[in-house]
């Protein structure tokens, strides 16, 4: 129950994060307004709380492949929200 709490609370951080970043980037405020202060001290509050309860975060891993004759062929990780339906 714990770490449902805490996940909760993770996304409501970054979910304010990402509603002030973008009105702070649609109306080009400078890095002084109270918004960008506060994104600032959203940062700190994820950082901390990532540092305490041990969460991960996510990577995107992106090989390029050769094609060709002779090519070595190498397999890369993409996280994807939803996997493609056949038609």
């Amino acid at each position: 129950m714990r770490e449902a709490m805490a996940d909760l609370y993770l996304k409501s951080l970054e979910s304010e994060r990402r509603s002030l970043w973008a009105s702070a980037r649609l109306k080009g405020l400078p890095k002084d307004s109270p918004e960008r202060t506060r994104i600032a001290y959203i940062d700190a509050d994820i950082a901390a709380h990532k540092a305490k309860t041990g969460a991960k975060t996510e990577t995107k891993t992106v090989t390029k492949v050769k094609s060709g004759k002779g090519a070595a062929s190498s397999v890369g990780t993409v996280l994807t929200a939803k996997p493609k339906q056949p038609r």
